[in-house]
């Protein structure tokens, strides 16, 4: 079993939805990483999502831009962030997973890439505009090598390209909550508990919804009708009103809102 796997086995067992926070490589440097996975997983996290800063990231929302063009200023290319990565991997239980777009993998070579992520211990990869059905060479790459190929489904997409999806991805499913880009959200879309029931009924994969949950009680929400949830933008706005702390302390702020937000300070607060 997979190091992704086994996080959703062990969220099975404690009867919990698998948290998964984002963080953009290189916001505000790259040598925070390990430090910001270190705390996260200190905090509950079960799975990692490291966004891999890139020049025109059409799936993200101003928040992560932001993060994402910090990161760029800060030097952090792909084959850094993978170096990083390797060194998260030995600071975090965490399973990790490289958020990307394809463009900068096409540019190593996706062998190469494969290669690499494999070596930094890198658990699964997630490429937001490489579509299933164009995705095999580097999907099989990852996989002889032992990285599961993540895939995303939406709430548009219909049920011959959420089988292709289930059939190519491993590890899980990423469901979208909503059509457009990622963002803080002030509720939950109408329609999503029969949109992720629709891809739990067509795939046997885990299914992790994210874009836009931003709160708590969305958390919460969220995490009741899917197996994992992903928080990213508001963890990224946290760490970006507080740019001028010193690292260890933007590591304290990152952990202690991924405790607030899956609700593990309130309950340390009453034990």
């Amino acid at each position: 079993m997979s190091r992704i796997g086994a996080a959703f086995a062990a969220a099975r067992v404690r009867r919990a939805p698998a948290f998964i926070p984002f963080v953009v490589a290189g916001d505000p440097c790259l040598e925070a990483l390990p430090l910001f996975c270190r705390s996260l997983a200190a905090a509950g996290a079960d799975i990692i999502e490291i966004g891999v800063p890139f020049s025109d990231p059409l799936a993200d929302g101003p928040v992560i831009q932001r993060a994402m063009q910090r990161g760029l200023a800060a030097g952090a290319g792909l084959a850094g962030v993978i170096e990083a990565a390797g060194e998260a991997r030995r600071a975090a239980a965490a399973a990790l997973v490289l958020f990307t777009y394809y463009n900068p993998i096409l540019r190593m070579g996706e062998e190469a890439f494969a290669e690499r992520a494999a070596r930094a211990g890198v658990d699964g990869v997630l490429v937001t505009d490489l579509p299933p059905e164009e995705g095999a060479l580097l999907h099989g790459s990852l996989e002889s090598r032992g990285i599961d190929p993540i895939l995303m489904t939406s709430p548009t997409s219909g049920e011959d390209r959420i089988r292709a999806a289930g059939r190519r991805a491993r590890g899980f499913l990423y469901h979208v909550s909503r059509t457009g880009v990622t963002g803080v959200r002030d509720a939950l879309p109408d329609g999503l508990a029969a949109s992720v029931a629709e891809v739990k009924g067509l795939s046997t994969l885990p299914v992790a919804v994210g874009f836009g949950i931003s709160t708590p009680r969305q958390v919460r929400a969220a995490g009741a009708l899917a197996d994992g949830v992903v928080v990213g933008s508001a963890l990224v706005a946290a760490m970006e009103r507080a740019q001028q702390r010193s690292l260890p302390a933007l590591a304290a702020l990152l952990g202690g809102e991924a405790e607030r937000l899956t609700g593990k300070e309130a309950a340390d607060g009453r034990a």
